[in-house]
């Protein structure tokens, strides 16, 4: 009797070791699917993440590729423009930077001047028609640059204000070739003289009675 129960109890122990490996194995194989399942993310998330990277690097590139043509438009057109007024001893420079991820853009005057140098920014160059020019020009770019291009004419408010008398007839013809090659037409509202005498077509506004009368003041033949 002692002998049946003890073979009945090794029995019961066996049947549960085996109820317990088949358990655990049943576990093991379940924690070994959880586990190919995080690998199969784990790699899926670096293969986005590289992904990502590649994205944004190609972003960062075209941004800069971006930013450096439009960069050299800005400076040429602006150098052409200063060069037109004052003289071939003067460029336009634009210098690119970043701070905190943001992009900045200084803006300097060149001239070379007795073998020297110098490197200011528009509103410390040599009087102001330096800004006048620079600020006028830049605009033109920015026109011209912008995409879709926009149509219409080119308004400009007393341009040149500060422009010495010497500069304004190179500032006409500057103008004018501005009109030339992008096939736009200038609208002007000036006081100076040069200017009006110097279009195609010009009125004079005067106030009369708390009124705007506009007279035809000359129109160029042609």
């Amino acid at each position: 009797m002692d002998r049946t129960d003890s073979f009945a109890e090794l029995e019961d122990a066996l049947k549960a070791a085996r109820n317990e490996l088949v358990s655990r194995k049943a576990a093991r194989e379940l924690h070994l699917q959880q586990l190919r399942e995080v690998e199969e993310r784990w790699q899926a998330c670096n293969a986005e993440r590289d992904l990502l990277d590649k994205v944004r690097l190609l972003f960062q590139l075209s941004s800069d590729h971006a930013r450096t043509q439009a960069k050299q438009q800005l400076e040429t057109l602006v150098t052409n423009a200063l060069q037109y007024v004052f003289g071939s001893a003067f460029r336009f420079e634009i210098e690119l930077s970043d701070h905190g991820g943001n992009p900045t853009a200084e803006f300097y005057v060149v001239t070379e001047w007795e073998g020297q140098t110098v490197k200011n920014k528009p509103q410390d160059s040599r009087g102001g028609g330096i800004v006048d020019i620079v600020s006028l020009a830049l605009r033109i770019a920015l026109i011209e640059t912008i995409k879709p291009r926009l149509k219409g004419p080119i308004i400009l408010d007393e341009p040149g204000k500060h422009v010495s008398e010497d500069y304004i007839v190179p500032m006409i013809e500057f103008l004018k070739s501005v009109g030339e090659t992008f096939g736009r037409q200038i609208i002007l509202v000036t006081h100076n003289t040069h200017l009006t005498e110097s279009a195609d077509l010009a009125y004079h506004v005067r106030l009369s009675g708390g009124k705007s009368e506009v007279q035809l003041s000359h129109r160029r033949n042609g």
